[in-house]
């Protein structure tokens, strides 16, 4: 007797399903367990560029890479930040070296090492292309990682950052710190100046996020940024502070998940 193409359906329905959780397959832990989290998510350290890295894994879905500022560890983004982007995406959440559950060795600190260490925690998980959220001193982590890894990421959130880390190394400084690697992330910090000549030939689809009263690094530099990255996103959240992400995190999370999911790329006519 023969069968209906109808009959069929569901079983086209259940491989496509299966076809589309094969290409969303979400990535695999690498390294050793060192620890939990307050929510119980396992964080692990894999040795990276001589150093060993901590990170966790969080959510479902394409991967994103959060990439933390100056003195900050990867408990410090706020947890309803994480849950909502974990709907969406598999979090790859670090720490810098030096920071949190990452080691540091005598290597002198620069943005390119960061940069670097990035690049070795993505080939140590298998991730050939990933999304990245880089805040303060993460987001200038991510301007060199679109530099000089660009076919490594899909899109990028630049949130509070600076063309000229200089001025706000000084400005930091002011505060005595005395944590030996926050100082000499400071140094690192003192020392960038964004290649402005190079931004237009970025490829990738980024967003500048930031606060118009930002006391730490303004508005500025994100505005000369996303004037030069061709189809630059800006939002300016008015009256937000450097701490726009505790300020305002229903707005920030909603601002980058639009970001993400909308493809603003159109193919060029013939």
């Amino acid at each position: 007797m023969k069968k209906s193409p109808w009959a069929l359906l569901p079983l086209l329905l259940l491989l496509l399903v299966c076809a589309s959780g094969a290409l969303a397959q979400d990535i695999q832990p690498v390294g050793k367990p060192v620890g939990k989290d307050a929510q119980g998510n396992v964080i692990r350290q894999v040795r990276v560029g001589g150093i060993d890295m901590g990170y966790k894994l969080m959510g479902n879905g394409e991967p994103l890479v959060l990439i933390p500022g100056l003195g900050m560890t990867m408990d410090r983004w706020p947890q309803a930040v994480l849950e909502a982007f974990g709907k969406k995406r598999q979090l790859i959440v670090l720490d810098n070296r030096g920071m949190g559950h990452s080691t540091a060795d005598a290597t002198p600190f620069s943005y390119p090492l960061f940069a670097a260490d990035v690049i070795g925690l993505m080939d140590a998980l298998g991730v050939k292309r990933a999304d990245v959220l880089g805040f303060s001193m993460g987001s200038t982590i991510t301007q060199q990682l679109l530099l000089s890894h660009p076919d490594r990421f899909n899109k990028a959130i630049i949130h509070a950052t600076t063309t000229d880390g200089g001025p706000v190394a000084d400005g930091l400084r002011k505060r005595t710190y005395t944590d030996p690697i926050i100082l000499r992330q400071l140094a690192a910090s003192a020392t960038w100046k964004t290649p402005l000549d190079k931004l237009p030939a970025i490829p990738n689809q980024t967003l500048l996020l930031v606060g118009t009263a930002d006391p730490v690094v303004g508005s500025e530099s994100s505005k000369v940024i996303a004037s030069a990255i061709p189809g630059a996103w800006l939002v300016q959240i008015k009256n937000a502070s450097h701490g726009l992400i505790l300020e305002a995190p229903e707005q920030f999370t909603k601002i980058v998940l639009t970001f993400l999911d909308v493809d603003a790329t159109v193919k060029p006519r013939n």
